[in-house]
């Protein structure tokens, strides 16, 4: 069902951009991939899309994250995003389990992407 959509928002917004070219009598605009269709603006993107860390190196301090990048780990969504935000201070990153915040399963996904400072 999503590729079917995917495959018509992309037909259309080819179709689209190709009618306006003809029609202002600028050059064609490079047809836009499948897959590319499917996304928004970047800016639109930027603002609906939770914002991860900001290195793949870099691990998220959940003493410290928002809830929106809580949100991007595997597994976290409102609710656990919520529920870790309001189970602060964390003294380590597996008080998340110990405070039973998360599941272990979920704990184990994540533990190599997290860290709890201290202040």
């Amino acid at each position: 069902m999503n590729n079917l959509l995917t495959a018509a928002l992309a037909s259309v917004l080819a179709f689209s951009t190709l009618s306006f070219a003809k029609d202002s009598k600028k050059p064609q605009a490079a047809q836009v991939a499948p897959a590319a269709a499917a996304n928004t603006t970047p800016a639109v993107a930027a603002a609906v899309a939770p914002t991860p860390p900001a290195t793949a190196g870099e691990k998220l301090d959940i003493n410290t994250a928002t809830e929106d990048q809580l949100k991007v780990l595997p597994g976290v969504g409102d609710a656990r995003a919520k529920a870790i935000v309001k189970g602060r201070p964390y003294k380590g990153k597996d008080d998340l389990v110990k405070k039973k915040i998360l599941p272990q399963a979920t704990y184990d996904k994540i533990k190599e992407q997290i860290v709890a400072k201290q202040k």
